[in-house]
């Protein structure tokens, strides 16, 4: 169950309307790392995590105060637009042309669509897309990419604090930085936590060592023209995760045999000259096991 209040969790108030500005701050709002993308994010995180308790409450406290912000990034984007059509709108972003180029001014689904309110969508009006989100049911992988998560939003706050000169704009985001910058921290002691309450190791999921090929679990490849890539704690020494050795590879070379598609599927009219040989009689150019069986069941003109 959840809520309602009508009051806000932070003041909304511009100074004065800015069409201009509330395309700008789509992004906060239905962006990939917007207000809507750690709401859903830490709700699905949340309503599947199965354990009871400390994590699950936590995620669902920081769940619930995202939509709050959700809230206010939409309510500030309605109060930006207050009292300017779109004709007003474009007027104001022609006084800068790189930015009438860019911009032309409001979104017009602003006006067209939401009647002069906030849309789900991004600075560019792409639609907000659930597949933004992360939710895997290891909370040390999401736990992660919950910190890279706030890390943008917060870097995405502090480009838009610079974009602006009207002060309630600015003191609304001078909260929302702030909240950022504890949440990016709460996300790093809860992986922490994690860690001590001998929940996870250091790498997601902390299983299958004894399974994968370990001597691929410590090298660095040096594929680049750069000269200094060994110079990090990352290409030697011991691994954070206790476990492994950081080693320095100067000099890779390929495991895998020469890559190719084979030759192709008569039926698919694939641009081909021979010289792989004949599709049918290929062996890069027939499907083994089950598939292919199942195919040659279902195709009688299959050879």
């Amino acid at each position: 169950m959840f809520r309602h209040t009508d009051y806000l969790q932070f003041d909304v108030a511009p100074e004065k309307p800015d069409p201009v500005y509330a395309r700008k701050l789509q992004e906060l709002l239905g962006g990939a790392y917007g207000e809507m993308t750690v709401t859903m994010q830490y709700l699905m995180q949340g309503w599947n995590c199965r354990m009871p308790g400390k994590y699950k409450d936590l995620i669902m406290d920081i769940a619930t105060e995202e939509i709050g912000h959700v809230e206010m990034i939409a309510t500030m984007v309605a109060r930006l637009l207050e009292g300017a059509p779109a004709t007003e709108s474009s007027k104001a972003a022609g006084a800068d042309p790189v930015v009438a180029a860019v911009l032309g001014g409001m979104d017009p689904q602003q006006a067209i669509v939401s009647g002069g309110g906030a849309v789900l969508a991004d600075s560019n009006g792409v639609p907000w897309n659930g597949r933004y989100i992360v939710a895997s049911g290891n909370l040390l992988a999401d736990f992660y990419a919950n910190v890279t998560a706030e890390a943008q939003g917060r870097l995405q706050t502090a480009r838009l604090y610079n974009m602006t000169d009207d002060p309630g704009v600015k003191n609304m985001l001078k909260f929302n930085l702030a909240r950022d910058t504890y949440h990016q921290n709460m996300w790093l002691s809860a992986i922490e936590e994690l860690k001590a309450d001998g929940l996870e190791g250091t790498i997601a999921p902390n299983a299958l060592f004894d399974e994968e090929y370990s001597e691929h679990a410590e090298t660095l490849w040096h594929l680049s023209d750069g000269t200094m890539s060994d110079q990090g704690r990352w290409a030697s020494g011991p691994a954070p995760d206790g476990v492994h050795e950081n080693r320095f590879l100067a000099d890779p070379q390929p495991l895998g045999g020469k890559g190719g598609a084979p030759a192709p599927d008569p039926k698919l009219y694939a641009t081909y000259d021979g010289s792989l040989g004949d599709p049918a009689s290929s062996a890069l150019g027939t499907e083994k096991g089950l598939v292919g069986k199942v195919k040659e069941a279902l195709d009688p003109d299959k050879p």
